[in-house]
């Protein structure tokens, strides 16, 4: 098993020219440099900024709070369509990096701002959510279960909504809610024990 971000690029496969391009841009910026879940991570007094993603067809440079870095060129996309605030910047070549580098030095630049401006600051874009069917038909036969859903935090809500949905049957989306019930209603979510 790899222990540090120089194991890691040395047994790469796929993109290990890119990430020893793109390693010393990040690590000029004033970033620290860890090897979080298997992959080289960078932060910021202790707060992640970006991590670096192998990808079949490009190296992903995972911003943690993409959503709210200014990207006027539109560089940046979402990690996936229920991604709430991680936002990527895709290389597929070492000439990508070189091209690239001003725009990666501005996102880590404001990256590590973003703590820095205080509650005030302006706050990830939420995507809104319907209730699926299932899950809606409890919250309003339910009011226990509607009162200690409501009171989940919006990530717990939106991780329960998204396994209940993920299924295709009506009947699957059903049974998933009456298993989860009782977790809902102790106040926890899907991973807690």
């Amino acid at each position: 098993m790899t222990s540090s971000v120089d194991d890691y690029i040395a047994q790469s496969t796929q993109w290990p020219d890119e990430l020893r391009a793109v390693r010393p841009v990040l690590l000029r910026s004033g970033l620290a440099e860890e090897f979080k879940w298997r992959k080289p991570c960078y932060s910021h007094e202790g707060r992640n900024v970006v991590i670096l993603q192998e990808m079949k067809p490009f190296l992903a440079l995972m911003f943690f709070e993409g959503v709210r870095l200014r990207d006027p060129d539109g560089l940046l996309e979402l990690q996936g369509p229920n991604s709430q605030s991680a936002m990527r910047l895709c290389i597929r070549s070492v000439d990508d990096v070189t091209r690239l580098t001003s725009a990666i030095e501005a996102f880590v630049a404001q990256a590590i701002a973003l703590p820095k401006s205080g509650p005030d600051a302006a706050a990830a874009p939420k995507a809104g959510w319907t209730p699926v069917d299932a899950l809606q038909e409890r919250l309003d036969a339910d009011p226990a279960f509607r009162n200690a859903f409501t009171a989940l935090t919006p990530g717990r809500q939106r991780e329960y909504h998204l396994h209940i949905s993920s299924a295709k049957q009506l009947d699957t989306r059903r049974a998933r809610v009456e298993k989860l019930a009782p977790q809902i209603l102790a106040g926890k979510g899907m991973r807690d024990r």
